[in-house]
């Protein structure tokens, strides 16, 4: 599904317009994304998802286009974890 498929859906079952329902994705994408980047707490949709940003730390790895050892310095990823009810959906 592609956003526009996402923004029409979400439109549809809210009984809102397009504009307003692309608004709304918009804002909840900047507001996850302000939360993780700060990295001192999660967000949770209780039964659906949860986003939480988690610390790499530096390890060795290789580049594969010569094999050449390589130091990945540390970093920082996002961790997605899926909740109870959308893992029950999948299950079909």
């Amino acid at each position: 599904m592609t956003r526009t498929e996402l923004v029409a859906a979400l439109a549809e079952r809210a009984e809102v317009s397009q504009k307003d329902a692309d608004a709304v994705l918009t804002a909840f994408a900047a507001t996850v994304g302000d939360i993780v980047a700060k990295g001192d707490e999660k967000v949770t949709i209780p039964g659906f998802l949860t986003f939480e940003r988690t610390h790499r730390a530096e390890r060795e790895g290789r580049n594969p286009a010569t094999g050449e050892t390589m130091t990945i310095p540390a970093g920082y990823s996002v961790k997605v974890s899926a909740g109870s009810k959308l893992k029950e959906s999948a299950q079909g």
